[in-house]
């Protein structure tokens, strides 16, 4: 697993990311697919379930890429509005919902605009997360909901350590074939950016969130986690 100090930080970050997704975005519904054995649909499945909000609310799907979220939402009777940083993801993009091309630590939303915020497995790419866990607490109403889904480590020790070979070397020969080498080679390293799950967790709170909870998807390999707004100051 590689170290914080091979990966890029800052604005080099920002750029990195841009650039990645803009290249893997024509085929990264497949790969997502092959790689999970089709577990993460039943995840973004799950995702909107736990959002618990009423048919007709309006929810921002942060990351969206090329919206798997957006069309789960819409199933459920919500109304989704993605935003990607990445250009090529919005391309690419298959939905109808409204997109935006932005920032997630600088959302062109007005302040408490939605009755939720969802996001698939970008935590890891942000640059600030407790910025980022700032600027959900300003757009978010008091009472709505968040949930975000993130990749995680099998707490099983055995399930743990085959986990990180596929993951760490199965995946990226997947990527490298059927898309870009170099982008999947960085996802697995990726996940050396996620803080301890308390650090996480508190980070949240502190943010301006309760009732915060984190679920382990598939025997751990990924997971969920869930808040609601409460009615304390926007930092």
């Amino acid at each position: 697993m590689a170290t914080r100090s091979r990966l890029p930080v800052g604005e080099e970050k920002v750029r990195a990311v841009r650039s990645m997704f803009d290249a893997i975005a024509p085929r990264y519904d497949l790969v997502n697919r092959l790689m999970t054995f089709r577990m993460d649909v039943g995840w973004r499945r799950r995702t909107v379930r736990r959002l618990g909000l009423r048919p007709g609310s309006l929810v921002a799907d942060l990351a969206c890429g090329t919206g798997d979220l957006c069309r789960e939402l819409q199933r459920g009777e919500l109304r989704p509005v993605g935003v990607d940083l990445s250009m090529g993801m919005l391309a690419a993009a298959r939905t109808d919902a409204p997109l935006i091309q932005g920032d997630a630590l600088r959302l062109p939303l007005p302040d408490g605009v939605a009755d939720g915020v969802t996001c698939g497995f970008a935590l890891r790419n942000l640059v600030d997360l407790g910025a980022f866990f700032t600027e959900l607490a300003r757009v978010v109403r008091p009472g709505g909901r968040i949930a975000l889904l993130e990749v995680a480590e099998p707490p099983n020790p055995v399930l743990r350590a085959g986990h990180r070979i596929y993951f760490g070397r199965v995946v990226p020969r997947i990527g490298g074939l059927l898309s870009d080498a170099d982008a999947y080679r960085y996802l697995p390293e990726s996940v050396a950016y996620l803080p301890p799950t308390a650090d996480l967790l508190g980070s949240l709170a502190r943010a301006g969130f309760t009732d915060v909870r984190r679920e382990l998807l598939s025997a751990g390999i990924a997971q969920l986690i869930t808040a609601t707004r409460t009615r304390a100051e926007w930092a």
